[in-house]
């Protein structure tokens, strides 16, 4: 690596058969496995052989669609999808090192239950999972639910005044669910399981901790049932294109994804978030702040730009997206990221175009590129998703400063139900 600068860290999102709403339709798309785990298994197989740091999943809670406020009536892009927890979890035992994020939407979800997924997760890849929380403000997510309502939110309203009140209180909300799911995650201590065959006690109840949490949008009991996840803390991670979601970030997160589309826009925006991070009190925090990038690559100039163009004239239409969309070979990518990297973001994640194509580009193409530029690992230094990106392994914060759960009760009773001793 390079003396002069902290490594690169690099993530994939991976979403359907690609990030363009025509990849499916690119030959080697395997539009018939994307329902299957051999599919997903592939992909982050390729991922890993890349040596990169973590992949995410893409999910919803209603079928994909073209506007990004409601459903559309389209039958020529890919609709359907798996479970992102669920495909994260069949992955897991398949690899070794990459990190694994799932994405949730944490309006419509119970904290309760995203944290013993999560540590599930955790425990079942051995201290390589992550989170990517998503909040949801369309009205068609909501109805399948039937709880809360929205409003429209469509492009013709953020002018008005019910939309900035209703994100900030959104991104309030996410913010409350992160630190539900973060306490939970501390109400076991790390020794807290004894399992002594000799005595009979498996546990220490001294050890399981309420986590006591009442606000305006959660108010939970805990503990969790599920003990503390072996990272201590799985990576939170979220998306943030605008002042609201960078405090999202600066709060609640260890990873931020930002969409900068110049080097001079990603310089104000990780000073935005920096001094939201300040004033949330969490200097001593690391706190990575990734650009979002789709890419199509080729190693030859102008073919991932024709590629682009082929599948902008199957969809019909020019397709654009919330970051910036790259096309140019692996050198030229590598050139932008060192650029970008030099205005202060700590790494990226690339949303491949196609992933049949363009994933093998990044692992294949742009790795080796930047490995020769002493830019990126050579070898998996950690074991664990905190450990690749240089985050410790956090204390519990009920060990010494909460009140241990009773001995003399009966049971346990959590926000999903009662343990036994």
């Amino acid at each position: 690596m390079s003396a002069s600068l902290n490594p690169l860290h690099l993530a994939v999102a991976l979403d359907d058969a690609g990030w363009h709403p025509a990849a499916w339709r690119e030959p080697g798309a395997r539009p018939r496995d994307l329902l299957t785990a051999g599919y997903w298994a592939d992909a982050v197989a390729e991922a890993e052989r890349g040596l990169l740091d973590f992949v995410t999943f893409e999910d919803s809670l209603a079928l994909q669609s073209a506007g990004r406020t409601g459903p559309d009536d389209r039958t020529d892009q890919v609709r359907g999808r798996l479970d992102a927890v669920l495909v994260a979890a069949r992955v897991a035992p398949l690899t070794t090192h990459i990190g694994l994020v799932p994405t949730a939407v944490a309006t419509h979800t119970e904290p309760f239950h995203l944290s013993k997924a999560i540590a599930t997760l955790d425990y079942v890849s051995a201290g390589r999972a992550g989170l990517r929380v998503r909040v949801s403000a369309r009205p068609d997510e909501a109805a399948h639910f039937g709880r809360r309502s929205f409003p429209p939110f469509g492009a013709a309203e953020p002018g008005r005044p019910h939309v900035p009140d209703l994100v900030a209180e959104l991104y309030d909300e996410a913010a409350d669910y992160v630190e539900v799911v973060r306490r939970l995650w501390d109400s076991w201590e790390d020794d807290a399981e004894i399992r002594e065959v000799a005595t009979g006690r498996f546990i220490d109840r001294n050890k399981l901790h309420y986590a006591d949490f009442h606000g305006r949008h959660f108010s939970v009991k805990g503990p969790s049932i599920t003990p503390r996840p072996p990272q201590g803390q799985p990576v939170v991670t979220a998306l943030a294109d605008s002042a609201v979601p960078y405090r999202l970030v600066a709060r609640a997160a260890d990873v931020g994804y930002v969409t900068a589309h110049d080097a001079d826009e990603a310089r104000t925006i990780v000073a935005a978030v920096r001094a939201e991070q300040e004033a949330a009190g969490r200097n001593d925090d690391t706190v990575h702040v990734f650009g979002d990038l789709v890419v199509f690559l080729d190693e030859r100039p102008g073919v991932a730009r024709a590629r682009r163009d082929r599948l902008d004239a199957l969809a019909g239409e020019t397709w654009t997206s919330d970051a910036e969309v790259f096309t140019g070979t692996p050198s030229q990518l590598a050139d932008l990221l060192l650029e970008r990297r030099r205005a202060g973001l700590t790494g990226f994640r690339l949303r491949p175009a196609t992933i049949g194509r363009d994933l093998p580009a990044i692992t294949r193409g742009l790795v080796p590129e930047l490995q020769a530029r002493g830019a990126f690992r050579r070898s998996y230094e950690a074991r664990t998703l905190r450990g690749l990106l240089g985050l410790p392994r956090p204390a519990n914060r009920y060990a010494t400063t909460a009140t241990a759960v009773t001995a003399a009760t009966a049971g346990i009773t959590g926000a999903a139900g009662t343990v036994g001793a």
